[in-house]
């Protein structure tokens, strides 16, 4: 489980570190480099909720 936890929290950093420089083509309407960032503010929050889930789990368990 560790590693789960681990690899969820470091995921988003990857993810919004990495370079994007194109304004073309949109997605969902939006530039690319705004759908990106957007992307990986929803998909953060995402891991971190699921990293929550599985500590309090945890911690229900002992």
């Amino acid at each position: 489980m560790k590693k789960w936890i681990a690899f969820l929290t470091i995921l988003p950093a990857i993810g919004a570190l990495t370079v994007v420089n194109k304004v073309e083509p949109y997605v969902l309407g939006l530039p690319f480099i705004i759908f990106w960032s957007t992307l990986w503010l929803i998909l953060t929050s995402a891991c971190l909720i699921v990293c929550n889930v599985i500590i309090d789990r945890k911690e229900q368990n002992k």
